[in-house]
């Protein structure tokens, strides 16, 4: 069962019960625009413990406020699904208080569709539509919004964003994902209420920031992050970037800032979430390392950056709360990237041990993009792609020849000397010195015996 399927087949129990029910919210925008929703949700006059009444299968996910995520009922009896289709189902409510700029203090229940919609975000996410007749149910005007372009808060957008902070994010990636324009009322909310966003936690506004970077949209989510003063706040290293001159030689573009929206413009939807914020982070040692030009045959220098880069690329990742496998890849883009620029004179050795980097083809792309947005010269990258094409995996990574039992029954003793001659030893058969173990175990002895 899709999940559209569930939701209307929801819809149609509640209203045999005697229930509004109604598709609402980013579906309901999504199909007007003619786009297929990613989920479904439901509102309803019926109480959270009638909705669980009336789907066993179901949980309370926020009973709290009102839903109650309903489950596939066929997939769980019978184990059909390893993901059975869900739906948010939550009842008609007005919000009380927001004591912690997130979430309500309390929820009073309603009879109305009108009340519900009026707690919600903006105009384009405020539309109902009937699940049996596919009328669409407006009190907002968010169909002349979604006509003309334009994301505008429900009433007062200074209280809607007081209310829930994170609105703020939202309002810049859902302008960012349809290419609308923010109302100007509600862009002067945020620029007035910008400093407020720290008391979002700061995993909801990294979901919100990998989004923007991740949905195909992220130079234009980042211009507006910037022109609603939000980029200051949540990422102030990245703000920095702009006004630092770079030596036009290598980056005819422009500035730091200027370099890293256009690499960030051809982000391609849905990319990995690594790779987007080495993107984003792959210069951000050059403004804290910059160096003018000192005369004549001089020029601007970021001595270091790479290295500064890298531990503020893991601070950062770190501070957002990243995993520590994405932490680990978002410093390593960062560390690897000017690496590139010597692939022609690497030995084999090294250039193997360069693509056998994990997800090197984040690196790969990484360094493509970098190349588009600035010089232009993609040789370095069309010879890493032909020689991962013309090397055969056993080369790249070849099988160990030589393990510390070896060098035990060669009455070496354990310890240090141990790294060094299995690591010189890995190092010749890269290089393709031998590729026998016979041979590998001869050039051992050697070592040990020099």
């Amino acid at each position: 069962m899709t999940p559209r399927e569930l939701a209307d087949q929801i819809c149609a129990t509640l209203r045999q019960n005697g229930h509004q029910a109604y598709l609402v919210g980013g579906c309901v925008r999504d199909l007007v625009l003619g786009r297929e929703p990613a989920d479904y949700d439901i509102s309803t006059d019926a109480r959270p413990e009638r909705v669980q009444q009336l789907f066993p299968h179901s949980l309370a996910v926020g009973a709290k406020f009102g839903v109650i995520l309903v489950l596939e009922n066929t997939a769980i009896e019978e184990g059909v699904a390893e993901h059975p289709a869900q739906v948010e189902v939550a009842t008609f409510r007005s919000d009380i208080g927001y004591s912690d700029g997130r979430h309500p203090d309390r929820v009073v229940y309603s009879d109305s569709p009108q009340e519900d919609v009026r707690r919600r975000d903006f105009t384009i996410n405020g539309l109902l539509m009937d699940p049996a007749t596919r009328e669409v149910l407006d009190f907002v005007e968010g169909r002349a919004d979604l006509r003309a372009g334009i994301i505008r808060a429900i009433g007062d957008p200074r209280l809607r964003f007081a209310e829930d902070k994170l609105r703020m994010l939202r309002a810049v990636r859902f302008a960012a994902r349809f290419g609308f324009r923010i109302e100007p009322e509600t862009l002067a909310a945020a620029q007035e209420l910008a400093s407020h966003i720290t008391q979002v936690s700061i995993e909801r506004i990294r979901e919100e920031l990998t989004k923007l970077l991740t949905e195909g949209a992220a130079r234009c989510g980042f211009e507006l992050l910037d022109e609603t003063g939000l980029l200051a706040i949540v990422l102030p290293d990245i703000a920095r970037m702009k006004g630092v001159e770079q030596p036009p030689q290598f980056h005819p573009e422009g500035d730091v800032w200027i370099h890293t929206r256009m690499m960030l413009e051809m982000l391609q939807p849905d990319c990995s979430s690594t790779l987007a914020w080495g993107v984003l982070l792959h210069d951000v040692g050059k403004p804290p390392t910059f160096a003018p030009a000192k005369g004549p045959g001089t020029r601007i220098r970021f001595d270091g950056h790479v290295e500064v880069g890298a531990r503020m690329a893991e601070a950062l990742s770190r501070a957002l709360r990243f995993s520590n496998d994405d932490i680990e890849q978002i410093e390593s883009l960062v560390a690897n990237h000017l690496r590139f620029k010597d692939v022609h004179q690497m030995r084999q050795a090294t250039l193997k041990r360069f693509v056998r980097l994990p997800k090197f083809e984040e690196h790969l792309e990484l360094h493509r993009l970098d190349c588009l947005s600035s010089h232009r010269n993609l040789d370095a990258y069309n010879f890493v792609q032909r020689f991962l094409a013309e090397t055969p995996p056993e080369q790249v990574r070849p099988p160990r020849l030589v393990t510390g039992n070896d060098l035990k029954d060669m009455g070496i003793r354990p310890g240090p000397r141990y790294k060094e001659i299995l690591l010189a030893v890995e190092e010749a058969q890269l290089d393709g010195r031998f590729s026998d173990r016979q041979s590998a175990l001869d050039f051992a002895r050697s070592i040990t015996l020099s």
